[in-house]
Parts: C-alpha cells; structure tokens; sequence
C-alpha cells in the first residue's frame, strides 16, 4: 500500500466515526448535523483516494476521480456553512450562493468538462491531469471559500474571550492543518512534481477536534465519546468483512458486525437519553433560578409599595381617628345618640385599619431588613404587668380572667428591645383572650427554662379553642391561621405570629406554641436571653 492510499485509508478511519456519532449525537441540532455532513464529506473523499491509489484500470480510476471530486466540492460548502452557524452569521443571500455554486461544480462533475482524463503519475497510480477551464474554476473557488471561511475564524477569535476563544483556536488549528494538507493535492494536477504525501495531514483534523471536544466541549463529550469508542470498533470489524478468505468467515464476521452495531446503537442511544435529560433539568434549574431573582425583585418592589402605602395611610388615619374620638367626647359641641352611634363605628373601624396598617409596615420592615432594635437591660416581669393593665378592659368585656404567676425568685432582665418585646408578648395575650370562651382563664407564668438554659421563659396558657397537631407547624408563617381562628377572627391577617417569631429570633430566642388539640386549649412559650 502506497502512502497515497495510505492517507486515504487514514482519513476514513479518523472522520467516519465523528461523523456518523456527532451527528447520532445530536440529531436535533443543525450545528451537530453540517459538521457531521461536513466530516463525512472529507471521509469520503478519503475513501475514494483509497480506491484511486490501489487501482490499475485507467476507467475505473477516472470514474473514483469523479467520485473523490463530488465529496471535495461538499466539503468548502459545508465547512462554509458550518463556521457562520458556528459564529452566529446569518446571511441567507451568500449562503444560498455558496450553495449553488456547489451545485454547479457537482452537476459538471460527471461531464468531461470537469475531468475528462488521468495519466499515472510517480509510477504508482493514476492522477487527474490536464485539467479543464471549470476544473480551474473549481480551484479558485475551493481556494477563496477555504480561505475566506479561515480568515471570518480569524475575526472572531481576535475579539471572542473565554471557553469561546478557544472553541475558535483549535476548530481553526484543526481545519487549517486539514486543507492546507488537501490543497496540495491540487499541485501534480498542474504539472507540479509534488507526490501527495502531505495528503497524511488531512486524517490529522478529526485527532484535533476530538481532543478540542474533550478539552473544550465543541459537542456533547459523553455521548461523543461512546459513539467513537462504538464506531472505531464497528469500522475495524468491517475492514475485517472486506478481507474474509472464506465464506463461512465472511458470515461469521457480518453477523457479529450486526449484533455489535445492535448493542453499540443501544449503548449509544442510552446515554444519549441521560446526557438529554440531564441538560433538560439544566435548562429547567436555570430557568428556575431566573424566576426565582424575577420573583425576589418583584417582592421586593412589593414590599417598598407597601411601605410608601402604610406611611401614606397612617398620617390620614390617624387624623381620622384623632377627630372622631374629639366628636364622641363632645369636644366640638354635643352629638346625636345615633350620631354617637356612627361615630362609634367610624371609629372602630379606623382602629382595624390602622392596626392592619401598622402590621403592613412592619413586615415591610422585616422583609426589606430595615426593622431596627434598641438592645438593653429590660425587665420582662414589669412589661407583663404594663400588658395586664393594657388589656384589662379587653379581658373584662369578654368575660375572661387575667392571671400573672411569676415563678422565678428575682425579676429576670432579658437582653432586648423593650418595645418589641411588649409587641410580641401582647400579641400572645391578645390572641390568648380573642380564642378563649367567655369565663375562661388566661395564665402568664414567667418561669426560669425548664433545661435549665439562661434565659426567661414566657409560657401564656389560655383554655379555648386550641390547635389541631397539624396545624401548629404553620402557625408561624406568614398570612397563616387555623381554620378555627377564621371563623371566630374573620378581619385577622395571620401575621402576629410571623412577626412575632422574626422578632424573637432576632433577639436570638425561640418562640413555639403547644396544644393537647381542637377544644382543649393551648400555650404559646416565648424562651429569652437574660442580660
């Protein structure tokens, strides 16, 4: 075998396998189908200089000439066509002329106004000589298209950067080494004494874009990589049908190339399927990760809308509710019973609103991080007792009993904001005397922790509605109440609780409730560092 036939042989051998698993690979990609189209055009070129060189009928070699020249004249189309798909060029006008150019060289192929003869050259095997005018033609234009293609790769590798860069360096390594072997293909053809030899460079492309697809991921790496590993085993097994000595050998040989292509074609086809579903859940977890940094802006402009409603609410309210109070006490002359009425009523209701305000600005707060504390020594027994006082008329109009037992020996100080301590521990007291039945009990111990830990623990017990178990998990979150609570509570919000456990947990406490079940009351415990 001459060296010639050689580098066809070689050529086969690198590309076919590429070719026919990248696209395998990615069938639903058009990048994936014209670099595979464009590999099995070198490979077959490759193939019919193999069969060029070993032949010694002059019209059998004249006919592969035509044969090698039809996969010669693909090969700059879909190299074009490939490298603007590669670098996101689109102009559909030059394209189309590419094409068409193409197919004119291959609709005279076969004519002898492309090749009409070929004369044995270096003793060895026979050669396209004289070539005609269209021949010609098709050199220039191979020449420019190759030419044009390398220096656009050149364009964009000066101003890519990143895994882009190098994607463009070895696709362009590889292409060049590969067509500036082939080229001089073109020298004997024009009298030039040059034997082919460098002919062996274009087998090299396929060994520089396989290591470019596992450095730099040009396709798919493991679905590339068990097509190349399945399709070098398939092509070996093949040349071994071609030179079976037998009959029996010739058949024992197929059958076994057909049930390595059935395994390598379901291997192939496994793994394809994994590396597809594992980018589809790649797609999906970015997809997901964008709408989740959309949804955290959106909430965000939620909460800085909620704040600039509350601030501009609670100065109307307020004066609202300020002049209301000075009609029902007469301070503006004396009002109607049915007026007082009304105005009673106005004013109640002014009361929900600005409350229902307040609770809005404060989860503004807490969401945006803006909630400020003032930490210092505070006296957790003495902000019971002002609690007690507060809600005094609130308990005796419900008919429910407000009883304080302090456990501990000495007054406990806890480390905190005494101002929202009081907002957490009289939410609890309230919640306890909104849920309680009439002439029922609300019990405030203070206690030191039962393991013993440093703190105070605030337990408010009351003997009312109670907590279903799977209910009590949610009791914390926010807009979360029980069914039970809606019924009683229907102008409640659910966020006492959630405001409540923000601010226990930002004074480095715990807040938990516990209930025996629906009917049987409950406790809310509130744990707190001392100071």
């Amino acid at each position: 075998m001459n060296l010639f036939a050689l580098s066809g042989l070689l050529t086969v051998m690198t590309g076919l396998p590429i070719a026919i698993f990248v696209y395998w690979a990615g069938s639903d990609k058009i990048s994936n189908r014209l670099w595979a189209l464009f590999v099995l055009s070198v490979s077959g070129y490759g193939w019919a200089t193999y069969r060029i060189a070993l032949l010694e009928d002059m019209g059998s070699a004249l006919f592969w000439w035509r044969v090698s020249m039809f996969f010669v004249i693909l090969i700059p189309v879909f190299f074009y066509h490939y490298t603007r798909f590669f670098l996101n060029i689109y102009n559909p006008k030059t394209l189309a002329l590419v094409y068409l150019s193409g197919l004119f060289f291959l609709m005279l192929d076969f004519t002898p106004y492309f090749i009409h003869k070929v004369v044995r050259v270096f003793g060895l095997f026979y050669y396209n000589s004289d070539p005609t005018f269209f021949y010609t033609a098709f050199v220039f234009w191979f020449i420019f298209l190759v030419f044009v293609t390398h220096y656009q790769l050149w364009r964009f590798y000066k101003s890519a950067s990143g895994e882009k860069k190098n994607q463009i360096a070895y696709f362009f390594l590889a292409t060049a080494v590969g067509f500036g072997g082939g080229v001089t293909n073109f020298l004997p053809i024009y009298g030039f004494n040059f034997y082919p030899i460098l002919n062996l460079a274009v087998s090299l492309y396929p060994i520089i874009m396989t290591y470019a697809i596992f450095r730099h991921q040009l396709f798919g790496i493991k679905v590339f990589a068990t097509g190349l590993l399945t399709g070098v085993i398939l092509l070996v097994l093949l040349f071994q049908i071609f030179f079976s000595q037998t009959p029996s050998e010739l058949v024992l040989r197929s059958l076994f190339f057909i049930i390595v292509s059935i395994f390598g074609m379901l291997l192939i086809r496994s793994v394809l399927q994994e590396v597809r579903s594992r980018e589809k859940i790649e797609r999906l977890a970015k997809d997901l990760e964008e709408a989740n940094e959309e949804l955290k802006k959106l909430d965000m402009a939620k909460s800085e809308f909620i704040s600039l409603a509350g601030h501009q609410l609670r100065a109307p309210m307020t004066a609202i509710k300020g002049y209301t109070s000075m009609l029902i006490e007469g301070s503006f002359g004396k009002v109607a019973e049915r007026s007082k009425e009304a105005l009673e009523r106005i004013f109640t209701s002014t009361e929900i609103l600005t409350k229902l305000t307040s609770e809005l600005l404060d989860l503004s707060r807490i969401e945006t991080g803006k909630m400020k504390y003032d930490f210092n020594s505070v006296n957790i027994a003495e902000i019971i007792q002002n609690i007690l006082k507060e809600l005094e008329m609130n308990a005796r109009n419900g008919q429910i009993a407000l009883k304080f037992k302090n456990e501990t020996k000495n007054d406990i100080k806890v480390w905190g904001d005494k101002n929202k301590i009081h907002e957490v521990i009289i939410n609890l007291i309230d919640n306890a005397i909104k849920y309680s039945g009439e002439g029922k009990n609300v019990v405030i111990w203070l206690r030191n922790p039962v393991h013993g830990s440093s703190g105070a623990l605030v337990a408010v017990e009351d003997f009312g509605i109670g907590i279903r178990q799977e209910e009590i998990s949610k009791l914390f979150g926010k807009f979360a109440r029980t069914e039970e609570s809606k019924k009683i509570r229907p102008d409640g919000m659910g966020l006492g609780l959630y405001f409540a456990k923000k601010i226990v947990e930002d004074h480095k406490g715990e807040i938990w409730a516990e209930s025996k079940g629906q009917g049987k009351g409950s406790t809310f415990f509130v744990e707190l560092p001392v100071a």
